[in-house]
Order: C-alpha cells, then structure tokens, then sequence
C-alpha cells in the first residue's frame, strides 16, 4: 500500500493493513533506527505509534478517501526495549466525535512482546495543512 508519508517511507515503515478504525505498520529495524545503547530509538518508536493511532482515524467507511488530521496529543510508555527484527504497530480507534477522534496503539517484537502503546488525541481537517 502506497503511504503518501515522506518520512514514514524514508524510515522503511509499511502500510499491511488500513480500514475504518484500524491500522497496522510495520518496520525491520536496521542499524539506522537504534541509539547510542544499540536499542530502537524512542522517536522511531513514537513516529510508528503516532502513525498508527493517526491513521487509523482517517477513514470513516471502506470506499471513502481518507481524511487529514494532526496530532492534538499523544502520550507514550516505553514498556521493553528491542534490538532487531520485526517490529509492528497496531492502531485502533477508541472514541469519535465530529472533528476529534481517540485512538491507541500498541508496538510489539516480532516475538509478540509488547515494547510500548500509546493513547492520542486527532483532530481531522480536510485538507492538507499549509507549510
């Protein structure tokens, strides 16, 4: 699936799955994504918990065009830490009003342990915002 996301492509994170009310990413860590203590960097790991809640938000029906919208709030817990492999980030949509919607995400290891969720606030706007 194409991303229309210049820094989500950039980083290598892929679009598997996008419905109404969820979104999965995912991401092969490579040497580029980790820190100084050889661990996935934690803005690596906001950037696909973000996309992930965000995302999920954008579609209001199947054959609908996804809306826009931007991050209001986002707050992460870093639970574990990774090193290598596949990673991927699961968003759902938790509660929607007319222009703000509520959304979580959880990031786990390719062995299925969980390595950090995050809970956002969305606000939609139907266009592009201006630079």
């Amino acid at each position: 699936m194409k991303l229309d996301n210049p820094l989500l492509e950039y980083l290598g994170i892929r679009l598997l799955e996008w419905e109404p009310g969820r979104c999965v990413f995912d991401l092969e860590i490579e040497p580029r994504h980790l820190n100084r203590q050889a661990s996935l960097q934690g803005g690596v790991t906001a950037t696909l918990l973000d996309a992930a809640c965000g995302y999920a938000g954008l579609q209001s029906t199947a054959d609908a065009p996804p809306d826009n919208a931007v991050t209001v709030m986002l707050t992460i817990s870093y639970v574990s830490n990774v090193q290598q492999g596949r990673i991927k980030a699961i968003g759902h949509v938790t509660g929607s009003g007319r222009r703000m919607y509520f959304a979580a995400a959880e990031l786990y290891a390719e062995d299925g342990r969980l390595v950090a969720t995050a809970q956002g606030t969305f606000k939609r706007s139907s266009s592009a915002p201006s630079a």
